[in-house]
């Protein structure tokens, strides 16, 4: 097959779906194994043509990126008009999957897409304006694909009740953890011991419950470390002494962070599949995560679960954590490692067969 592989979200800085599609196109080259031809395309602005291959780089795929100003404007553009197709670009393919920022016609071949979560749809109210309008685009177009990927069970089921996608036509691919996340190796140093979060700053992340939580801790020799972008809405007030905003990381540090962590906090009120939460059992380090549903996959019987509307629950469960920390490190170590990329690209690969 000559698979075209739509990468524009990797244009910007890496968060949850833009490592997911690195992720994930990496395992599908591995499962590949040079059987069949992959094709990472993306029209995308000047600073895609950077940040893309920089994404791109160890993984073996030919890179087709146009460069076109007013990037995002034109995809949409693109995706609405239904014209030109996708082979006036790229030519004869056997599989298009594109990604969330985009829908890009074709005239013939599989059509294939992943949803991560549908939050838009679920809870508008927990999104920006703008990613609400192109996600409910996307979900539009999902009837005319033929196989729908979704990266947990939850979120395969959320697929086939919101948009009336055929449960047939839709297909687990769960992601996977990359081998940098493990328990050996360098690990930070905060000067004392920390509990750590990794979230954009954003309503539905419940940040808000975590620095609560954190207050009613009461433990004056642990520090809040928090990781993550600047997202929208109402910021977490972070004027507790003890908590250390380190914003955005790269990938190499974030992984030292894991390890040097003493428990890892995911209060999130809603989640595709969460994988954070994978990403901290893999380093070793023991989870206490929101008890919502949408984070069951990730969480296994394996992190300590806590009502993300309660923040004397997620204290308790923190103090719990840092009191018993070696048995969930060691069944974490054992839960995350079900969880591979290329796996992922397998499960890619049976869908496109499959729908062929």
């Amino acid at each position: 097959m000559r698979i075209a592989f739509d990468v524009s979200p990797l244009s910007h800085a890496l968060l949850g779906i833009g490592r997911y599609l690195r992720g994930s196109l990496g395992g599908l080259v591995d499962a590949a194994a040079g059987e069949h031809e992959i094709v990472a395309f993306a029209p995308t602005s000047p600073q895609g043509l950077k940040a893309i291959p920089a994404a791109l780089d160890g993984i073996p795929v030919e890179a087709r990126l146009r460069f076109l100003p007013l990037a995002h404007a034109w995809r949409q553009a693109w995706s609405r008009s239904g014209w030109p197709p996708a082979e006036r670009f790229l030519g004869p393919f056997d599989v298009l999957h594109y990604s969330d920022w985009m829908y890009p016609p074709q005239r013939s071949g599989v059509r294939a897409t992943t949803v991560h979560d549908l939050v838009p749809v679920r809870f508008p109210e927990w999104v920006h304006a703008r990613t609400r309008r192109m996600h409910t685009a996307k979900y539009r177009d999902l009837g005319r694909c033929d196989v729908v990927f979704a990266n947990s069970a939850f979120t395969a089921r959320e697929v086939t009740e919101l948009t009336g996608v055929p449960a047939e036509r839709v297909r687990v691919a769960y992601p996977g953890v990359d081998p940098l996340f493990r328990p050996d190796g360098e690990r930070a140093d905060l000067g004392a011991p920390y509990v750590l979060s990794v979230a954009t700053f954003e309503p539905r992340k419940n940040l808000d419950v975590l620095v609560s939580a954190f207050g009613l801790l009461g433990r004056d020799d642990v520090r809040l470390a928090l990781v993550g972008a600047a997202g929208w809405g109402a910021q977490p007030r972070l004027d507790h002494p003890g908590i250390v905003r380190l914003g955005f990381v790269d990938d190499e540090e974030l992984a030292r962070l894991y390890r040097g962590a003493s428990a890892f906090v995911y209060p999130s009120r809603f989640e595709g599949f969460g994988i954070p939460i994978v990403e901290a059992m893999a380093s070793g380090v023991p989870v206490v995560a929101s008890a919502h549903e949408s984070m069951d996959e990730a969480s296994g019987d394996v992190a300590l679960r806590a009502d993300p509307e309660s923040s004397e629950a997620f204290a308790e469960a923190i103090a719990r954590a840092l009191d018993h920390p070696r048995d969930a490190a060691e069944r974490g170590l054992a839960h995350a490692a079900r969880f591979r990329w290329l796996a992922t690209g397998r499960a890619f690969l049976r869908g496109y067969a499959a729908a062929a």
